[in-house]
């Protein structure tokens, strides 16, 4: 398993686990506690959620405050383009965003810690999406960052993505810090 901190953002780790393949296909450990813990990645999940979405598809930015979860991500069909944004007070990435593609042809996964909005948007014909989340949904504590906040500028692979009214419905990011719907970043 390799894993790579991205800078600028604390707690975020890329995860590349290890595929053993052969002629019948492949087998891997999607997750494995005390190898992730050893990895940096030393949290208990306690819920996990799976999308199946088409092309187009953009879901998020969503996050929770209180009750931030951190998750654990991968695409089990189909390729996603992955966005998370630190949306902690204090935080030295406050307000930056990272995207990278997850495909799962590849298995990468990415932990995002308690803290950040996370979307994707679908790049495939179908996609189907795998959380793992540190702590439970409660709907009272939902947050949605708006999916295109000129703030924060994230380049989404397309110009018109399949959006929910909720995600169409978003708030910015100077928004929900006014209001007061941030986490504070713990260091």
């Amino acid at each position: 398993m390799r894993v790579d901190e991205i800078p600028g953002l604390p707690g975020l780790r890329q995860i590349e686990p290890t595929v053993h393949t052969d002629e019948r296909g492949f087998f891997l450990e999607g997750y494995q506690r005390d190898r992730y813990r050893e990895a940096g990645v030393d949290v208990e999940f306690v819920q996990d959620n799976h999308s199946g979405s088409q092309e187009g598809t953009l879901r998020g930015l969503h996050f929770q405050h209180p009750h931030s979860q951190g998750k654990l991500v991968w695409a089990t069909a189909g390729d996603v383009f992955d966005v998370v944004v630190d949306v902690r007070v204090g935080s030295p990435g406050f307000g930056r965003w990272y995207g990278t593609t997850l495909a799962a042809d590849t298995h990468r996964q990415l932990y995002i810690p308690p803290g950040f909005a996370h979307g994707f948007m679908v790049v495939s014909e179908w996609a189907e999406f795998t959380y793992k989340c540190t702590d439970f949904y409660h709907p009272e504590c939902d947050n949605t960052l708006l999916w295109n906040d000129p703030e924060v500028g994230v380049e989404w692979p397309a110009c018109e993505p399949v959006l929910s009214d909720k995600d169409r419905n978003g708030r910015t990011l100077q928004q929900l810090l006014e209001e007061g719907a941030l986490p504070e970043y713990a260091g």
